[in-house]
């Protein structure tokens, strides 16, 4: 989690733009004159937007922001026109619980407008907004949308130059077979558990046991990547109350303070979220504190109930994954690490091709949706290497391979940086590096591969020192895959696989 590659400084760059998106739109709503409440919705509004919204093109990301009010402002109109009707109230939030993780099935579109549907109906819970308040949320939500979009689009268009990796497809299949069926009925399941325990627990605040519940299935896609992120979102949970009582209540809603530590918050929960679910909660939990501290209610017990209701959340999120239609981790396990090495393959063949004299060939895009890969990777693995895990060998094969991707990752970087080089050249050795990795892939891997562009091509060039690098790399990608073999080569009721 401290050490985490960062290629081009992607989340850095994201990270800085998301507090200055964040911060443009609260600004724009205060210096329209809305109220307190109206601007922080809008200031919400602006970060899961910029959160939220990850299609795979610049032109997919400007649609999905502009559909955003479509999803959001009815389910904000419900959300406040139902507020002091309880029966009713539930049911709706339910209803949009369910639609939100089905839409999923639609890509990273149906998700970002699944969890800008949701989010609505949770901020409005959260800032108690009541009918008459419904104009000016309606006038924040839109100005921190074209903030935001300003700012993402114009202002610092970062995917210009890097264009983002595509998410990963889920797995396929039909019916209760889909994954996204599969998490409606466990999400809804366990969100209206933990509605119903929250609110005995408190009738106001009930509300952060159904977004833990929520958030728990946001990315995992197996029971035991749920569990860990449930146990991970409550210690996030816990040591960020612990740092709100030292920081939050002191400044008791100073406002310049505050807004200052929101941004630090924004930040981190762009930072760490691609690499510690625990490290993006605390933030996320800090800046809750904050803003109740804004608001003018918060102190101790409040914070007391935030962890406890965030304790029924998870128990209900656990409960649900183990009973409503389970996925087990074989399919996922098995399904990302191919994936990886499929990803492996590619940009080992777009960089040779580049050394070869291919000036269309462009591995930096496969090297970003490695990155991306392995992530999934890791929290599909990671029930088994968590250090609670009672399953020691498990836990040993689990983290060879991950050390193994990482250092496959590592050589695809360097292979990706030499292949940059505008006086790179190409020879014999690397035609047949390149072979021998592709070979090496296709042996870890199902299914047949497209041959590398340069797998043949035998031509003579003197040997130049981004060669002999590209070689290095090429040699220690070799290496690392011939290495997996020993862990994935077994039967698919591995202990790595079968679990």
């Amino acid at each position: 989690m401290f050490v985490a590659p960062d290629p081009g400084r992607l989340r850095l760059r994201n990270s800085t733009r998301a507090v200055i998106g964040v911060a443009a739109a609260v600004a724009v709503s205060e210096l329209c004159g809305l109220s307190l409440t109206a601007s922080i919705t809008g200031g919400l509004a602006a970060l899961l937007a910029l959160f939220t919204v990850t299609d795979a093109t610049v032109r997919d990301q400007r649609i999905t922001t502009a559909l955003l009010p479509l999803a959001g402002f009815p389910v904000l109109t419900l959300a406040t026109t139902l507020h002091g009707v309880t029966l009713a109230r539930d049911a709706a939030f339910m209803a949009v619980v369910f639609c939100g993780v089905y839409a999923r099935r639609w890509g990273p579109r149906g998700h970002a407008l699944g969890i800008f549907a949701f989010m609505n109906f949770f901020i409005t819970q959260f800032l108690h907004a009541v009918p008459a308040q419904l104009p000016e949320l309606y006038a924040a939500v839109s100005l921190a949308l074209l903030t935001a979009g300003a700012v993402r689009f114009v202002l610092w268009p970062i995917e210009r130059r890097t264009p983002p990796a595509a998410a990963p497809p889920v797995l396929p299949g039909a019916g209760l077979a889909r994954l996204t069926t599969r998490q409606a009925f466990q999400a809804t399941a366990a969100c209206a558990l933990a509605l119903s325990v929250g609110q005995v627990l408190s009738e106001d605040r009930w509300y952060w046991a159904v977004g833990t519940a929520w958030w728990i299935f946001v990315n995992t896609t197996s029971r035991g990547e749920t569990l860990v992120r449930g146990f991970r979102r409550v210690l996030g949970t816990l040591i960020g109350i612990a740092v709100g009582l030292l920081v939050a209540i002191p400044l008791n809603g100073a406002p310049a303070p505050t807004a200052a530590l929101v941004a630090v918050c924004v930040f981190a929960i762009f930072y760490t979220a691609a690499v510690s679910y625990s490290w993006m909660m605390l933030a996320v939990t800090v800046m809750a504190g904050l803003l109740y501290g804004l608001l003018g209610v918060l102190d101790a017990g409040l914070l007391a109930l935030r962890l406890a209701e965030t304790g029924v959340g998870a128990t209900c999120a656990a409960l649900a994954v183990l009973f409503v239609l389970p996925v087990t981790t074989h399919a996922t396990n098995d399904a990302w690490i191919q994936r990886a090495l499929h990803c492996v393959h590619a940009a080992t063949a777009e960089a040779a091709a580049r050394l070869a004299g291919d000036l269309k060939a462009d591995p930096t895009p496969h090297a970003a949706e490695l990155e991306l890969l392995l992530g999934r990777v890791r929290m599909s693995v990671a029930p088994l290497v968590h250090p609670l895990s009672p399953f020691r060998a498990r836990k040993a094969r689990a983290r060879h391979v991950i050390a193994l991707l990482d250092d496959c990752a590592c050589e695809v970087r360097g292979l990706v940086s030499v292949a940059a080089d505008p006086t790179a050249s190409h020879d014999a050795r690397l035609a047949a590096a390149c072979w021998r990795v592709e070979a090496a892939v296709e042996a870890l891997t199902v299914g047949e591969m497209r041959s590398s562009r340069v797998a043949n091509d035998t031509r003579e060039a003197p040997p130049r020192s981004e060669t002999e690098s590209a070689l290095v790399h090429l040699h220690g990608l070799e290496k690392a895959l011939s290495e997996l073999a020993m862990p994935l080569g077994t039967s698919p009721r591995s202990p790595l696989v079968g679990s």
